[in-house]
């Protein structure tokens, strides 16, 4: 599990000027198969955020869409990145310290699982108190083991199983929305840090580029008026787009300079679809991606990332009314 440390966490570009994100390092399951180590159970586990964050806003989406808030504790970090990661602050309704340990900077819940760990210490970040140690920080296992992995403690229809649609990754749709994860990963999701973070022109006018095509594929995806990206029913593809997506506009647009376009005014399909997701309140969605987008915390969150104090004002309202 050993790898170079990072000397600072807010230092994020390669020599070359290009950014490169890490592999996660723990890579474990929540299963109930026999002799699993981390079987699914209530108050067990804890998932660590911070609401700035597109890859803990995953896992955070579907711990509230499935309803699993009284089965996995939430700890809600700082937006605050400092040369040795995440903290704990108390600022803007964000815990002072961690609740389990006392611990006042994310790190340490990580070298409490593994002492000799040398790499980033990332959200989210899903915890076992019985075992004391992390069973996963890689947000795209995290969040399918939130599908059905406590099914079993949850209502029948909260249950994968009676999910319209065929649930949130349908087995006849599994490939077509694992392909549009592949593309949308690279291009859009992780498109948008390596232009922010870019330190050479090169880098960044590819990058930025890449991901305005990006975003034009995925508009195109949208152009025949479909409610969700593969049809009628809110799958993975919505839960893995929708955190970059509400983002750009107020942070991407300006303090990541990928400032081709804006989602409001050059793509109507994807801001179409981009509301549906945010003011639905239906029973397939709980109100989830509402209730666990905040625009506060993203905004400085996203400022501080670029090392730049002004949090800017607008865009306003940041997101618009469904009939706008």
């Amino acid at each position: 599990m050993s790898r170079p440390a990072p000397s600072d966490h807010t230092t994020v570009a390669d020599s070359d000027g290009r950014f490169r994100r890490a592999d996660s390092s723990f890579r474990s399951l929540v299963s109930s198969a026999p002799g699993s180590r981390f079987p699914p159970e209530a108050d067990r586990y804890v998932l660590y955020i911070n609401l700035g964050c597109p890859w803990a806003a995953r896992a955070n989406v579907v711990r509230s869409l499935k309803g699993l808030q009284d089965i996995i504790q939430l700890v809600v970090m700082s937006y605050e990145l400092t040369p040795q990661g995440w903290i704990y602050n108390g600022v803007d309704g964000t815990e002072p310290k961690d609740p389990l340990y006392g611990f006042t900077k994310h790190r340490e819940l990580y070298l409490k699982a593994d002492p000799e760990y040398k790499g980033r210490y990332t959200v989210p970040t899903l915890w076992d108190r019985r075992e004391e140690t992390i069973v996963s920080n890689e947000s795209s296992e995290i969040i399918r083991m939130f599908y059905s992995a406590f099914d079993e403690l949850l209502p029948e229809e909260r249950r994968e199983v009676n999910r319209p649609g065929g649930g949130l990754l349908p087995e006849k749709l599994k490939g077509e929305i694992e392909k549009f994860n592949e593309w949308t990963y690279h291009d859009i999701n992780n498109g948008v840090y390596k232009t922010g973070f870019a330190t050479a022109q090169e880098a960044y006018e590819e990058n930025l580029e890449t991901l305005f095509a990006g975003l034009r594929r995925a508009e195109e995806q949208l152009a025949d008026g479909r409610k969700f990206l593969f049809g009628e029913h809110i799958t993975e593809a919505d839960i893995r787009l929708f955190p970059t997506i509400v983002r750009f506009d107020p942070a991407y647009h300006t303090l990541f300079r990928c400032n081709l376009g804006m989602i409001r005014t050059d793509f109507p399909h994807i801001h179409g679809w981009l509301r549906r997701v945010y003011w639905d309140e239906t029973d397939e969605t709980r109100g989830a991606f509402r209730e666990t987008t905040n625009f506060d915390h993203i905004k400085k969150g996203y400022t501080r990332a670029s090392k730049n104090p002004v949090v800017p004002k607008g865009p306003l309202p940041h997101i618009l009314p469904l009939n706008a």
